[in-house]
């Protein structure tokens, strides 16, 4: 079984960077004044070479070298008395120390130019020199100085009508707002500086003002908005060969993954800005980036990188006097020791950290240890403690408008409640942060729609504890119907609708009882709830009628080994695959037993509950690794399998069976004609590991043989060899009525090589025969049913919205019945039971699960061992 959630929502301190500060001053320098010394005009002449070398060097990201050169060509301005150059090139050296990350050291130079520039009455650049002294002491975290000194820069700007000034100005002055946690302040100088840079066509300060806007969308919690512009940004940043901007667009588009859950893909981003970062020799850079790496590594529960990637960090924000920075880095290498269990050591960065954000007024960075801190004193058992410290955090979240922090803060305010042993209070809370994870998902993707549920399950978890303890078994129905297979959910309703993004609210319990009504069956659905540290089995049961019943059990003595006690039990009734090496099943006294103590987790608890008639339907909605149980198999005490009892179905969740009957219907109207079978292709290759040429995948012709069988039963002709290419399907499938693909089934991720969940088909011009998942769900398919007759079609990546493979996809497609296997069945059992099934179905006029049911009973007599017959299951509708 999966390793149980910490109790607690963690916080750690990703850098993030609003992009500005002013550019180079470029020299005026002027070769034909009559009136000055050869000498004076040859020194001006190696000036202004020095300077155009600094540039290049400078915009090379070669920033060591351009200071030479800069200083070169101060020393010579200065010998030859030209203030007006001295000014430039000491504003220019303060901007090469600002990209270097040393902010302390660029600020003399700024101030030395300021008072050259206010002498010659010089606005312009005043204005600039201006500007660079705000955004420095911004860096330094003193921002109510900073603030000062840009709005003199920006008063003069408008006076002189410089408006790409203007734009430059507004922008830092919104980034100055960011870290003080004014978002919608921040939010209105950004967007007043873009609509200054696109009126300039301004590129550069464009894709600035894009990737502030998208850091802002992204904290308020808007990642697909926050995504777009980043990716706007950083290809205006490479447009214009800007590596430093590359390197923290890079950073932030890591962010945004990272709090969608998608860690090792945050990762990817961050080693990425970690390279330009070094090549450039940007050590502010360098220090996000290591930081960054340091958090994800730390998601990852890589601790001990997480340590060196936040130590690397630490050294070079102390390098740099870089409070800010130092403050999250301490906070995070607090939560490293937090989650090592070591409170004291943990409590000790957390309050180094908490005293530097409040003296640079830091409000972003005091929240986040603030709640680090409540965390600790949770899992010291000081309950008030904790719980005041979420309290401050709490507040900062909603000044700041950050989403997430407030989501996180609430839910473990509300753990904390919980554990006092104040569920009502608790429920509140919890309610709180649903209705924030909620208002995240619209406009993902169903990629990072999946990852953020992920982060986001335990929050619903708590919130069925808190009802269940309340006696209100009904409400917690309906809570985890809200948390399960949303992503699922969301997607089918959009591909099933006739307009985009229809609005689809969780099932209420009316709808509840209305699904079990309309489907004349029975359904179960399951939840492990590990709260306390005291995993507990909730099994609801809905009846036909419309009757809710509920039942839990401590599930204690399974929850440490659940998972592998359900992959025991497969091993232990021999499941192997096709054309495979076989799993020799243990002795049959040793299955029965496995089989029998899954009965008895599972099944016994409502076994009064469920129908006498074994033709009626009992549809199980199972979660985590309860989808790999094979339920038919399941034996009660007098030995009896549970198919022999009832006629049982899967869902991932009971409003999928909704959206599943009412496609059900559609299909029905389009009435195709089309009839698809194939079996045993010509296999393509697929590569097996990494590093080697791609094999082809052995051949089934046992598989073969099936199809021609099922053709020949459903009056048509199989598809076999190379006639069944991927391009040849792929034409029929949308006008086919039934498909059945006896094939070889690849798993998502195949082998961890990045492959997605595929059909092997035969390969044919210029595609490689795999008919992945991903292609599946661009289909706009008309079957009423699937048949995936192949290796383990029915697993795949296992989540909180339930597994993501091919069934999923094919669903979405618009299938609403689906067979598929949980494991690989010996060829000549799998050739009777689809026989069978298809005789009992269209001759016999069974639904599909019945005869389903059936088949597997036929099947049992000459096949004992559940290996033979247990693996199929029907997903989605009987009828």
């Amino acid at each position: 079984m999966p390793t149980w959630l910490r109790p607690l929502n963690f916080f750690t301190a990703i850098l993030l960077i609003s992009l500005e500060i002013n550019p180079l001053l470029t020299p005026s320098v002027s070769f034909s004044a009559s009136n000055v010394a050869q000498t004076t005009t040859d020194r001006k002449a190696q000036a202004a070479r020095l300077v155009q070398e600094g540039d290049r060097y400078y915009y090379q990201g070669q920033y060591q070298v351009a200071l030479e050169k800069y200083q070169q060509a101060l020393a010579i301005y200065q010998q030859i008395a030209d203030r007006q150059q001295e000014g430039v090139i000491l504003n220019n050296i303060g901007f090469v120390y600002t990209e270097l990350g040393q902010s302390k050291q660029a600020l003399p130079f700024y101030q030395q130019a300021l008072v050259i520039f206010q002498e010659l009455n010089d606005l312009p650049n005043q204005g600039a020199a201006l500007n660079n002294i705000g955004l420095s002491y911004s860096y330094l975290g003193e921002n109510s100085k900073s603030l000062k000194f840009l709005q003199q820069a920006l008063e003069i700007f408008r006076e002189v009508h410089e408006r790409a000034e203007e734009g430059k100005t507004l922008n830092i002055i919104g980034g100055v707002y960011r870290s003080l946690g004014q978002i919608s302040e921040a939010l209105k100088f950004y967007e007043q500086a873009l609509a200054i840079r696109r009126e300039l066509q301004d590129r550069s300060g464009e894709g600035f003002s894009l990737n502030n806007i998208a850091e802002v969308s992204s904290l308020m919690g808007e990642y697909p908005k926050a995504l777009d512009l980043y990716q706007q940004a950083i290809t205006i940043f490479k447009e214009v060969n800007d590596f430093t901007r590359q390197s923290i667009v890079l950073n932030n588009i890591g962010w945004i993954y990272d709090r969608l859950g998608q860690y090792k893909k945050s990762l990817d981003f961050y080693e990425k800005a970690l390279v330009i970062a070094r090549n450039i020799k940007n050590l502010s850079l360098e220090s996000m980036a290591l930081n960054n790496m340091g958090s994800a590594y730390n998601n990852l529960k890589d601790y001990t990188n997480a340590r060196k990637s936040y130590q690397e960090a630490l050294e070079i924000t102390q390098e740099l006097n870089d409070p800010s920075g130092e403050a999250k880095i301490l906070s995070n290498l607090g939560s490293v020791d937090d989650q090592l269990q070591q409170y004291s050591q943990a409590l000790d960065f957390y309050q180094r950290s908490l005293a530097i954000s409040r003296k640079i007024n830091e409000r972003p960075s005091e929240g986040i240890t603030l709640n680090n801190l409540g965390r600790v004193y949770n899992s010291l058992g000081e309950y008030q403690k904790s719980l005041e410290l979420y309290q401050q955090a709490l507040g900062i979240a909603r000044e700041v408008k950050d989403r997430v922090a407030e989501g996180r803060t609430l839910n473990n305010m509300g753990r904390t409640v919980l554990l006092t042993g104040n569920a009502a209070v608790a429920e509140k809370y919890l309610f709180e942060t649903i209705n924030i994870w909620e208002s995240l998902r619209p406009g993902l993707t169903d990629e990072n729609k999946i990852s953020l549920l992920e982060t986001q399950t335990n929050t619903y978890h708590n919130l069925e504890y808190a009802l269940i303890v309340q006696q209100k078994s009904e409400a917690a129905l309906e809570v985890t119907e809200r948390g399960r297979a949303r992503a699922f959910v969301e997607l089918l309703a959009a591909k099933y609708s006739e307009t985009p993004d229809p609005p689809i609210q969780p099932p209420n319990l009316e709808q509840i009882q209305q699904i079990a009504q309309e489907h004349e069956a029975t359904l179960v659905e399951y939840s492990i709830n590990d709260f306390g540290g005291q995993p507990k089995l909730y099994i609801w049961v809905v009846k036909p009628s419309g009757e809710i019943l509920f039942r839990q059990l401590d599930i204690q003595s399974f929850a440490p080994s659940l998972e592998n006690f359900v992959t025991s039990t497969r091993q232990s009734i021999g499941v192997r695959g096709r054309s495979s090496i076989e799993i020799l099943p243990l002795d049959d006294s040793e299955a029965k037993n496995q089989l029998k103590q899954l009965h008895k987790l599972l099944i016994e608890p409502i076994a009064d509950l469920l129908p006498t008639d074994p033709n009626a339907h009992v549809i199980f909605m199972p979660q985590g690794e309860l989808f790999l149980v094979p339920f038919p198999a399941l034996q009660d005490a007098n030995g009896k399998y549970l198919i022999e009892k009832h006629t049982i179905l899967t869902a991932p969740a009971i409003q999928v069976l909704d959206l599943t009957q009412k496609q059900r219907v559609k299909v029905q109207q389009a009435n195709p004609k089309g009839l698809v079978v194939v079996g045993n292709p010509t296999m393509p290759k697929v590569t097996i590991k990494i590093g080697e040429p791609p094999e082809q995948l052995n051949p089934l012709p046992a598989a073969e043989n099936e199809a021609i069988t099922i053709a020949k039963l459903l009056n048509t002709k199989a598809l076999t060899g190379n006639q069944a290419t991927k391009k040849a399907i792929l034409s029929q499938l949308p006008q086919a009525r039934i498909i059945h693909l006896a094939t070889h089934g690849l798993l998502d991720d195949f082998k961890g090589l990045g492959v997605p969940g595929a059909i092997a088909l035969a390969p044919s011009g210029n595609d490689n025969g795999l008919l992945t998942a991903d292609e599946i769900l661009d289909l706009k398919l008309n079957a009423e049913l699937v048949v995936l007759s192949a290796c383990d079609t029915g697993r795949g990546r296992i989540t909180g919205d339930g597994v993501i493979g091919l069934s999923r996809s094919l669903i979405t497609a618009g299938v609403p019945s689906i067979i598929v296997s949980l494991w690989s069945v010996p060829d000549a059992p799998t050739a009777s039971l689809m026989t069978e099934f298809y005789r009992n179905w269209q001759e016999k006029k069974l639904d599909k699960a019945q005869a389903l049911r059936q088949a597997m009973l036929t099947t049992m007599k000459n096949h004992p061992n559940p290996k033979d017959w247990a693996a199929f299951t029907l997903i989605g509708e009987a009828e």
